[in-house]
This record gives C-alpha cells, sequence and structure tokens, in this order.
C-alpha cells in the first residue's frame, strides 16, 4: 500500500504544487493584504507548513470571500482550502480537525437589554448579519425567533451598514470586528458570552471517496502535529492575534 504521506500528495498535490485557497476576507487570517497575490497571516503560513509537510511547493490561490472559495471547490480551482468548517460546507469539502477557532457573538444597540447570545433569539428582535460567512450559516440553522437580515453581498462592513441604516436590535459578527464597532456607537454592548466559535480547518474537494478520505487523514495528522509542537500558537502570536483566536482544542 501507498504510505500516507504518497496517498496525500497523490491528491493534494499531484503535479507537485499545492493549490491553497485563502479566505481573503478573513481579518484574523490574513493580516497582511499589501500584495493581494501573496496574502500574509496565519492561514497562508499554516498552508506554507502543510507544502513543506507533504514535501511540495505551494501556490496561493485568493477568493474574496468564503462563500466564493466554497463555490469553487468542484471547479478545480483549488486543493486545499482554510475556511470555516461548517456542516453547510461539509457536503462538497472534506475538513481536518480544526487548528484555530473564533469567537462569533452579538453587538446590541444602546437601549437593548440583552447580555447573553441565548436571549437575542427572542421575538421581534432583528438581527444583521454577514451573507454567507460561517456564522450567518450557523445563525440561519439555530434561530429560532429573532429575525436574520441578511446583507445583500457577503461582508462584514455591509452587515454594520445595514445593522445602522436599518437601526436593527443587534449585529452578529466575529468578536474582533465588533469590538472594533462597538467604540463607533457609544451605549452598544458587545456580549460577553458566544452563540458559536468557527473551527477554522483545512479542507479539500470531496471528489472520489477514498482519494478524499486518505488526503482528510493527512491533514488530520498534520493539524494535530501543528496543535501540539506549539507551530499554531507560535503563528498566531507572531500575527498579533492571540485572544481574538484560539488554538483549538
Amino acid at each position: 500500500t501507498m504510505s500516507m504521506l504518497a496517498a496525500a500528495k497523490a491528491v493534494l498535490a499531484p503535479r507537485g504544487t499545492v493549490r491553497a485557497a485563502i479566505n481573503m476576507s478573513n481579518i484574523l487570517l490574513v493580516t497582511n493584504r499589501a500584495d493581494p497575490a501573496q496574502p500574509g497571516g496565519v492561514a497562508p503560513d499554516m498552508a506554507a507548513a502543510l507544502a513543506d509537510a507533504l514535501g511540495a511547493k505551494l501556490q496561493l490561490v485568493p477568493y474574496e470571500n468564503p462563500g466564493a472559495l466554497a463555490d469553487s471547490a468542484g471547479a478545480g480551482e483549488w486543493d486545499v482550502g482554510l475556511i470555516g468548517a461548517e456542516p453547510a460546507r461539509a457536503a462538497i469539502i472534506g475538513f481536518s480537525a480544526p487548528y484555530a477557532e473564533i469567537e462569533a457573538t452579538y453587538l446590541v444597540r444602546p437601549g437593548v437589554p440583552f447580555h447573553t447570545a441565548a436571549q437575542v433569539d427572542t421575538e421581534g428582535v432583528r438581527v444583521a448579519s454577514s451573507r454567507r460567512s460561517a456564522y450567518t450559516l450557523w445563525l440561519e440553522d439555530n434561530l429560532r425567533a429573532a429575525q436574520l437580515v441578511q446583507t445583500e453581498e457577503p461582508g462584514a462592513e455591509g452587515s454594520w451598514d445595514l445593522f445602522q441604516d436599518r437601526e436593527l436590535e443587534a449585529l452578529a459578527g466575529l468578536r474582533s470586528f465588533l469590538t472594533g464597532k462597538a467604540a463607533e456607537l457609544p451605549g452598544s454592548r458587545l456580549l460577553d458570552d458566544r452563540f458559536t466559535s468557527i473551527q477554522q480547518a483545512i479542507g479539500t474537494p470531496r471528489g472520489d471517496a477514498a482519494a478524499c478520505d486518505a488526503a482528510v487523514a493527512f491533514l488530520d495528522s498534520f493539524v494535530a502535529d501543528a496543535k501540539s509542537s506549539g507551530l499554531v500558537a507560535n503563528l498566531l502570536a507572531k500575527h498579533g492575534v492571540e485572544g481574538k483566536l484560539s488554538v483549538a482544542l
């Protein structure tokens, strides 16, 4: 039988280069956008470490948002994608265990009395959220009483505009983004707890089932090593995002 490495390399870098899809809208995992063709940050560095582990060259393939990245899973444009591992995406992408997680919570408008995320899910409450983000996919599946109001196009800034223009009760988002926005709206409250945490993982398109399984087994092993060796923690520190992101358990 082929070794795990050889089997994984045949799927993830069949021509000797691993093409790694990067979600450019994740401001925590892509912290340097000066050159769009060569983004810098935790996700590109994880992709580089993966290429080293495979004994392959690396080509980064940037996407404007996670929806665009996931949509292209069947198009043969990338071999691995660094993206939130959401159940809605798992039908078309096989995911590794997560290497990092990001809290998603709510900012509530001044005068809105809620103190926990669960309280936001109440009749008459409108929640602004960025279309097709991992946390919006979670809210689509889990909000029972509150009304989810999504942006026309993906983008956190657009969700802030929607929240402000329509004076919605709550804004969903990543804690780091909402922390900045809370300062712009005196009297608003950033909730202490979270409604979900986005599990950041490495995915590969689901094509041939056996090939995908072999690739995911290797990705799981790579991620486990990256966590236990301290690589993930070191990358969070290197890019100044500790406290905004945490190493996944």
